[in-house]
This record gives structure tokens, sequence and C-alpha cells, in this order.
């Protein structure tokens, strides 16, 4: 075998050592992406059947604080619940919102309940208009609210963050909301109310707040994504196998 030969033979197998080792790294990502996918509508399936399942069982006491510290997402979300307290207008948040609609804010009204605590109402979604009236606040004195319980969003949306210090917010933080609005962060609810529909005529969100506009249909497309990955994942073996026989015939 002459030099020249030599080096081309071992440049052909570096070619192919190279070639199988970027081949595994994409074929190990795209099968995690596949399997992600498949844990992801197994979570989603199971969201469907808790969701579709709560929301017609009546409505119970919201939880107090003696059961705040116990509650999660899996057990609590999507019930529906009453809770009985005082609005607290002046001290109401924002929080940037898109429906049907179009681009406005979720109004979250503090509620002082009337066991003790504090739980944020979602007063429903307003367009940037409201915000031009003078009296942007409700019914006074005792209330009574229904709608469903929903947890807080610390960690929602990822790509955004709430800014206290502007007030600006994205997402409802009842903790995080509660500190910056002077509440006793110890005694607000980790947990939200959206506050359900009433009867009566349509309204207007630049005018008051609409409610009863909670997600309830939720997307599942896991599995076209998953069959997609794994498919990506077996032209690369498929890819490998061609480029290296390829590559021998060559060098032959």
């Amino acid at each position: 075998m002459t030099a020249t030969a030599a080096v081309s033979r071992s440049r052909g197998v570096a070619r192919r050592v190279f070639l199988v080792l970027l081949a595994i790294v994409l074929f190990a990502g795209f099968c995690s992406l596949g399997v992600w996918q498949v844990q992801r509508r197994a979570w989603k399936l199971d969201l469907i059947a808790k969701v579709d399942q709560r929301v017609h069982l009546p409505a119970t006491q919201a939880p107090g604080e003696d059961r705040w510290d116990t509650m999660n997402t899996a057990n609590d979300e999507y019930r529906h619940v009453v809770a009985t307290g005082e609005y607290r207008y002046d001290q109401q948040t924002l929080v940037q919102a898109t429906t049907d609609y179009g681009s406005g804010y979720w109004v979250m009204t503090p509620l002082q309940l009337r066991q003790g605590g504090t739980v944020l109402v979602n007063r429903g979604f307003v367009l940037p208009a409201w915000r031009k009236q003078q009296d942007q606040g409700g019914p006074a004195g005792l209330v009574e609210v229904a709608g469903l319980l929903r947890m807080s969003e610390p960690d929602f949306p990822i790509l955004r963050t709430n800014d206290p210090a502007k007030d600006v917010w994205y997402s409802r933080d009842t903790r995080a909301i509660g500190v910056a609005r002077g509440l006793d962060a110890g005694a607000v609810a980790p947990y939200f109310i959206d506050a359900e529909k009433t009867a009566g005529p349509a309204v207007d969100p630049s005018v008051a707040p609409v409610r009863g506009l909670t997600v309830l249909a939720f997307r599942n497309s896991h599995l076209v994504y998953a069959i997609t990955w794994f498919a990506m994942a077996a032209m690369v073996i498929v890819g490998a196998v061609i480029v290296a026989r390829t590559g021998r015939r060559r060098e032959r």
C-alpha cells in the first residue's frame, strides 16, 4: 500500500467514525424528543380527563389558609369553587393577555376573604381602552364569587418575565402580585379564581371585564410530534448507512 493510499484510507476511517458519532448524537436526540412528546401526550390526556370531570362537578367552598400548603395542580386545578369576601379594587393588577377580543388584560382583584386571607380573582378580560375609565371597580361590600380554581403561574410564560417595579405583568403569579401590592405574602392564596360568566347581555371589554373566558379545550398534537421525531431518528440511521456504504465503495 502506497503512502497516498494509506493517507486516503486513514481519512476515510476518520470520516466514518465522525459520521457514526454524529448519527449516534442525532439519533439519541431525536429519540429523546420523541419520548418527551409521548410523555407530554400522556400528561395532556390526563389533564383533559381531569378538567372534563371537574368542570361538571358542583361548586365547593374555596380552600382556606389551612389547606394552602397542600394544594397542587394535579389535585385542585379547574375545580368549581365559591368564595365570599370584599373586593379591594385599589390594589388590583392588570396582567397582559390575548383573547378572541384582541390584546388586553386580565383584571386581577384581591378578595379579602371573610374567613381570613386573600385570594386574587380574575374578574375578566378588558381592552386597553378600559384603563382610561375613572371607575374600574365593581360591587362593594360583601360579595360571593363563583368560578374555576386556577393555580398560581410563577413560571409562565417562558419567554417573558414579570417586572413588578414597572408594574408590568405577563403571568398571574399570585404571591408576587401580593407582595407588589403590599399584601402579606403568607396570607395570599397560592391560587386565583377565574370568575364565571353570569347571565345577562353581552359585555363590552372596553367598558367592563368579560368573564368566563377560561380555556377548557386543549390542543393535543403530541402524537404527531412524537411520530415526526421518531421518523427523523430512523432517517438518521438510514442516511448514515447509505453514506457509509457509498464511502467504502469509493475507497475500493
